[in-house]
């Protein structure tokens, strides 16, 4: 019977834990600080699960943002590239001096290991170029999702 009443006795101060006050760690004032930006909605807030904008100020959380948006915008031109593709419609012309057709290369992932070497060294150098001299990651200003020479604004 001792048993029993140990079990009873646990059971209720566990169930009296349930009731005590949580302490709250408190949160940084930096990250109250962007509550009011865009896109912080309930019932999460200011999501910042990896810790990003602990101590940042607001050109930090601005250029983030901005970085976001470019990425997001390129990939999504990337999956319209991929279904394009798949339903049959490329480029005119030849990819190559060799004369190869746009259409003669795989879909998919298939294309990166098909495309020649050289092709692809012009790939990643471009989009090197771009990523670092024309799509450069700032605002200069301009308001989030803004971008010079967007397609969306016309700027």
């Amino acid at each position: 019977m001792s048993s029993a009443k140990s079990l009873i006795l646990a059971s209720l101060v566990a169930s009296a834990a349930a009731f005590a006050p949580v302490s709250q760690k408190a949160s940084s004032s930096a990250l109250k600080a962007f509550e009011s930006e865009l896109g912080v909605q309930p019932p999460l807030g200011f999501f910042d699960p990896l810790g990003l904008l602990e101590d940042a100020d607001q050109e930090r959380f601005d250029r983030l943002r901005y970085v976001e948006i470019k990425h997001g915008r390129i990939c999504q031109l990337a999956f319209l590239g991929q279904i394009t593709t798949r339903y049959g419609i490329h480029l005119p012309g030849s990819i190559d001096s060799a004369g190869d057709s746009f259409d003669s290369f795989p879909n998919g992932w298939a294309a990166v290991t098909a495309i020649p070497q050289a092709g692809l060294f012009q790939i990643i150098a471009f989009v090197g170029f771009l990523e670092l001299f024309v799509m450069k990651d700032s605002a200069n200003g301009a308001e989030p999702g803004e971008f010079v020479g967007d397609f969306r604004n016309g700027a």
